[in-house]
């Protein structure tokens, strides 16, 4: 299937050269001039495009406005949108990642890199839906557990228990995306040992994957295990992930940090924080996380 990328840019040079290079890519692309006339193709035909490529300073409506409004409605809770814009201040990188840009490219940028941050956020986006289309399966059964314990030591494996974890909040659209992530930085980061530099270089390279099935079959990690803990009580769910990793410096990945912004990943900590539990708290070096979802009767 075709991915559909629309690009909203007021610079008729911009979305000619866009049309052209992301065509070049095998993407369908489609333009708009400004934020008003973008809105008004994506309210339309939601389900129309695949990844927004905005531009930050235009008439009418601008991007950060556009960036809003497709934040506030929940039909594109999972719709990529990346920035392209002349300004790189932290203050204005940190006002996008706030308002749930998903990336930020700051203009000119080179076609390789262009290239890469879309792969990236298209299939970022596809996991996300992916997940969420699963989830919710098993909700009303598991709402009846009251503690459990669990183990897992790979990505599939992870992303089983992610569904599991979220079907038990009883809020699974919610949380399955938050679970999914802890779960995933504890396998890779914590029990396979991948850096934060190292996960940037294989990202960019293509071959995350390979590196993470090469690390599982080595003698050195093919015993760590993620221990996953179940608790509800006072009608909270509270799940407890431990890896055994050296562990971390969290702190400054509790926030969307400006420094991580041009990087392909890096975001999914403070996501989680911000969107899908009540709170998220590390303990000790940093390799256990505690993630507290409020069950739907005690929401407000």
């Amino acid at each position: 299937m075709t991915e559909r990328v629309l690009v909203v840019d007021d610079d008729e040079f911009v979305r000619v050269l866009m049309e052209e290079v992301l065509g070049q890519c095998g993407y369908a692309v489609s333009c708009a001039e400004d934020g008003q006339a973008a809105w008004e193709m994506i309210e339309r035909d939601p389900a129309s495009h695949d990844l927004v490529l905005l531009d930050k300073q235009m008439p009418r409506l601008d991007g950060l406005s556009l960036l809003r409004r497709i934040r506030g409605d929940g039909r594109f809770v999972d719709l990529p949108v990346i920035m392209l814009t002349a300004d790189n201040s932290p203050e204005d990188v940190s006002e996008g990642l706030a308002a749930g840009a998903h990336y930020y490219l700051t203009k000119p940028s080179s076609e390789d890199v262009l290239k890469v941050v879309i792969k990236s956020a298209l299939a970022e986006s596809r996991q996300k839906r992916e997940l969420r289309a699963l989830a919710g399966r098993h909700a009303g059964s598991l709402g009846l557990l009251c503690r459990a314990e669990f183990r897992c030591r790979t990505l599939a494996e992870a992303r089983d228990l992610a569904l599991l974890l979220a079907d038990a909040s009883m809020d699974p659209a919610r949380t399955v995306v938050g679970y999914s992530e802890l779960l995933i930085n504890a396998v890779e980061h914590g029990n396979l040992g991948i850096s934060y530099a190292d996960k940037s270089r294989l990202l960019g390279e293509g071959c995350w994957i390979e590196e993470v099935e090469q690390r599982l079959r080595s003698p050195e990690y093919a015993d760590r295990v993620v221990t996953v803990m179940l608790e509800k009580a006072d009608g909270s769910s509270r799940v407890t992930i431990v890896d055994q990793g050296p562990g971390f410096d969290w702190r400054s990945y509790l926030e969307f940090s400006p420094e991580r912004v041009f990087d392909l990943h890096g975001r999914g900590i403070a996501m989680s924080k911000s969107v899908s539990f009540d709170s998220l708290e590390y303990l000790g070096r940093g390799n256990a996380v505690v993630a507290t979802v409020r069950l739907p009767d005690d929401k407000g």
